[in-house]
């Protein structure tokens, strides 16, 4: 896996697919390729490890020229990033496929396929697909049939892109598991796996659904078959986000860029969900109220950032909703034995709405006697949003930054909508909504103070740069928070990074701190305050320095080894979305300190769509 773009235009399509590849190089980036059919029906392809740039480089040395191509940006799962794992994956030099996605059988295929003649070349599972697909259009000599025929034999998660120069006119895709869109052009027809990589040619997606296949074809020509190989039609929306969202503007990274419009895109987030006393329960759907007066249990199923999101809104619910609530890994739920309590709301989380074990756990509880799906997404038509009974969308816009910011905090504001929204309906304290949702109000003007002190935090951030280790504390729902925290300052600096609630300390953790082991933690003014002050205490005690965000008014007062940032005070509901901001920006100046590539961390990827 990871990026995918498709062409089949009345132009040569090389700077089409370069371009949409560099818009999703943020998804995966080990390597890249590029297929391309030239009129006299020739395959031509050309490959390099490295970033879209390396690419590039051979293009301008070596051009491909023709109306149809496939392209790629490799993630790697199978083979290390080499040129020779790269993808476009060919058989022969007839046929090229482009894949996202694992093939789950492809061992016992690629026996079988080497039993039959077929010589492997790399180390990948896709080329089990390329001489699947190769063998079955010699038996039927017709590309969709081939496809259609191949796939039953594939276990696991695919999106496709195929091309054979039997029918030199015409671009294949296919998906299960794995995100696939058609963008339709004037005349011309494009494939990818996201549609920020086609905005430069079209704003106007087919968004295919589990099981489909589509066959584009001069023209602008476009065939969709369902998983039964019936020729369906499937509507065409027009993208919601502008194109220069996905552009750095003038900061120097999208990560700094995306923090920096939290404050927009958690308005955005609140637009027409409160009323004059709380929120409105039908943003979240015209059954919403129905379905949330039935609701007694919930279960929270994420993974990453967005789980600490669903580990925060345990703490609203519960205490402000009063239902009892359940946070799950994605990937461990759905391989235990799930008890679900009677009238259980499933809720999902997810930036992109394709999250692989996010998506199977959805379609796992729906096997399963829930009271109803809720999905908290970013992406409108995603998978995830299809297939839930009710929706939220966060209005975080396009997220490019592979360390999540902007779709994180609005999550934490969507999970608060839905937490005010089940505390109405369930007769919470009236007087108690009505103060949040006026503090929810005032958010993003709060969240500009803190983002002002972003050369405090620069200043901050220089005692990070020669440590090896840290250590973030929270309590209360500010114990993910400080996960969070974590997690973004290991994920973009190299640094090993851990959390824990405070109150944990004496039980193992204390015996790291030293001078060595700068400590983190987050001071609102709660009724915590107190008891985390004496683990603050613990630290000092054993020589650890510590770098607290507290808030306004409360009263510690900065010393040797202890370094203070003031944020200004918000409700305490509210407290762990503001929160968030400058451990973001620590982790952030820390990151460029240290010359890490802030964007596109090593080993990751934006949206993971394998399990």
């Amino acid at each position: 896996m990871c990026g995918i773009v498709g062409a089949v235009a009345e132009r040569n399509v090389q700077g089409i697919l370069l371009e949409g590849l560099k818009r999703l190089e943020y998804r995966g980036y080990d390597s890249a390729g590029m297929a391309i059919l030239s009129e006299d029906t020739r395959l031509n392809r050309q490959r390099a490890v490295g970033k879209v740039s390396s690419l590039e480089a051979c293009l301008q040395e070596a051009p491909l020229n023709g109306n149809v191509g496939i392209a790629h940006t490799r993630w790697a799962t199978h083979g290390r990033p080499t040129e020779g794992n790269a993808h476009p994956h060919q058989s022969g030099d007839s046929l090229a496929v482009v894949h996202n996605g694992i093939i789950e059988n492809f061992e016992t295929l690629k026996t079988e396929l080497e039993g039959q003649g077929y010589v492997f070349t790399s180390e990948t599972d896709t080329e089990v697909i390329a001489h699947l697909l190769a063998r079955e259009f010699t038996r039927s000599q017709d590309l969709l049939t081939a496809v259609q025929r191949a796939l039953s034999g594939l276990g696991g998660a695919y999106a496709l892109g195929v091309m054979h120069k039997g029918e030199p006119g015409v671009v294949i895709g296919a998906r299960k598991g794995s995100p696939l869109v058609v963008g339709v052009g004037i005349g011309e027809a494009f494939l990818a796996s996201d549609p920020l990589a086609l905005l430069q040619v079209t704003d106007r997606f087919i968004y295919l659904q589990e099981g489909d296949v589509v066959r584009l074809s001069p023209g602008g020509r476009i065939e969709i078959f369902d998983a039964s190989g019936e020729a369906v039609k499937r509507p065409v929306q027009v993208f919601e986000h502008g194109d220069g969202l996905t552009t750095k503007g003038e900061y120097r990274h999208f990560m700094l860029k995306e923090i920096h419009e939290q404050p927009q895109v958690i308005a955005a987030t609140l637009e027409g969900r409160l009323g004059e006393r709380g929120v409105l329960v039908e943003s979240f759907g015209t059954n919403a109220e129905s379905l949330f007066s039935r609701a007694k249990q919930i279960h929270i199923v994420a993974c990453g950032t967005s789980y600490h999101a669903g580990m925060v809104a345990r703490y609203w619910l519960e205490r402000y909703a009063g239902i009892p609530t359940q946070v799950e890994v994605a990937s461990e739920y759905r391989y235990r034995s799930v008890v679900v309590p009677e009238d259980t709301l499933f809720v999902t989380l997810s930036q992109s709405g394709e999250t692989a074990d996010t998506l199977a756990a959805l379609r796992f509880a729906q096997e399963r006697d829930y009271l109803g799906s809720l999905a908290i997404c970013n992406v409108p038509g995603s998978s995830l949003v299809r297939e839930s009974d009710l929706t939220l969308m966060t209005q975080a816009g396009p997220e490019i930054g592979v360390a999540s910011t902007k779709a994180f905090t609005t999550q934490l504001t969507a999970l608060m909508l839905l937490t005010l929204a089940l505390a109405r309906v369930h007769g919470g304290d009236a007087q108690r909504q009505v103060e949040i949702a006026a503090a929810l109000r005032e958010l993003p003007a709060i969240a500009n103070q803190v983002l002002a002190l972003d050369n405090e935090i620069e200043v901050l951030s220089a005692a990070f740069a020669e440590k090896n280790h840290a250590l973030f504390l929270g309590r209360g729902a500010h114990f993910p928070i400080a996960l969070e925290g974590a997690l973004k300052l290991k994920e973009i600096s190299y640094i090993h990074a851990e959390a824990y609630p405070a109150g944990e300390l004496k039980h193992g953790p204390l015996a790291l701190v030293d001078s060595e082991m700068p400590v983190i933690s987050v001071a609102p003014n709660d009724e915590l305050l107190d008891k985390l002050k004496s683990n603050l205490q613990e630290v000092r005690a054993r020589g650890g320095e510590l770098f607290v965000f507290a808030d306004e008014d409360v009263a510690i007062e900065q010393t040797e080894g202890l370094r203070i940032l003031r944020l200004p005070h918000i409700d305490e509901a509210l407290a762990p979305i503001l929160y968030t901001l400058p451990l973001q920006l620590l982790s952030y100046h820390v990151a460029v300190l240290k010359g890490t590539d802030v964007d596109q961390p090593r080993n990751l990827a934006k949206s993971v769509t394998v399990e």
